[in-house]
């Protein structure tokens, strides 16, 4: 099986984690779910994040290849269209996005958002491949997180999203609207299909018990000792686990900033009038959302 070179990146402002996956042979690379810096208490954006995965780029000699996103994050900004805007790789994310442009373009009032996927270059259907170099990679349709994550399988590795953490930290929540639990229960057993030896790299790590970053298991790790799976031999006890876990949760703080920057290919809002750039933020638009 092949085996790339995989370079983590982690963001502890939104406890995300990018990744830039290389071919040895050929010094052609991807870029996996970079973030863009947002303060939310000033409304500031900027690009250290994604300077640095250039940085690191130009000082490896790599090739950008491809910018792919797992799915539209809640949680940050997508830097994807500023890296393609440097790079001029091509951008990529899973077809079942313009689903998710449907819902969300109708929660911010967005009728002139279009929601044909029309924002990246390539939308991936499940099994489809691509190339990185001379590595091999593959698309799994892997929704329950949301309605249009995916996986990406180059060589030995996978990049899971937010199916499943770390195995101390269980699995992602399926209450975003599109969300199903049982969706999720799906696509996580597609994924513990693969090899056990299968390197698995998560979307965010939480650091529970103020443990350091961790990003990186193997199917054989998740299926032994994940916290929410080994107490969940079946579907249903799954999802009693998941829908109970996920009445408790508050929504990430930057859900309703992020969609709508995340649905448009990472796009800022255009320039008004004044030359400044505002966001859409809907209220009561998350019904029963928990406070916190």
């Amino acid at each position: 099986m092949q085996r790339p070179e995989v370079f983590s990146f982690f963001d502890p402002r939104t406890s995300s984690v990018q990744y830039i996956v290389s071919d040895p042979e050929t010094r052609a690379c991807a870029i996996i779910d970079p973030v863009l810096d947002f303060d939310e208490k000033s409304g500031s954006v900027a690009t250290t994040n994604a300077d640095v995965l250039l940085r690191f780029i130009e000082e490896r000699g790599l090739h950008v290849q491809w910018i792919l996103d797992t799915h539209p994050h809640a949680d940050h900004f997508s830097a994807a269209a500023y890296l393609n805007e440097k790079t001029a790789a091509p951008m990529a994310i899973g077809e079942h996005v313009t689903e998710v442009q449907e819902l969300w373009s109708k929660l911010y009032n967005w009728p002139e958002l279009k929601v044909d996927g029309s924002q990246w270059d390539r939308l991936f259907s499940d099994g489809d491949t691509f190339r990185i170099g001379s590595l091999d990679g593959r698309v799994m349709f892997s929704p329950g997180h949301t309605l249009a994550s995916i996986t990406y399988v180059v060589g030995d590795c996978a990049f899971i999203h937010d199916t499943m953490f770390m195995p101390d930290s269980g699995t992602a929540r399926a209450d975003f609207p599109g969300g199903s639990a049982s969706r999720l229960w799906g696509s996580i057993q597609e994924i513990l299909a693969l090899p056990e030896d299968t390197r698995l790299f998560v979307g965010h790590d939480y650091q529970p018990g103020g443990r350091a970053p961790e990003w990186q298991s193997s199917v054989r790790d998740q299926k032994h000792g994940n916290s929410h799976l080994i107490r969940c031999r079946t579907e249903s006890d799954f999802i009693k686990l998941r829908e109970a876990r996920d009445r408790t949760l508050p929504m990430p703080k930057l859900i309703l900033h992020a969609l709508q920057i995340n649905i448009n290919g990472g796009r800022l809002p255009a320039p008004q009038s004044n030359g400044e750039r505002y966001l859409r933020f809907p209220l009561n638009s998350l019904k029963n959302a928990v406070w916190g």
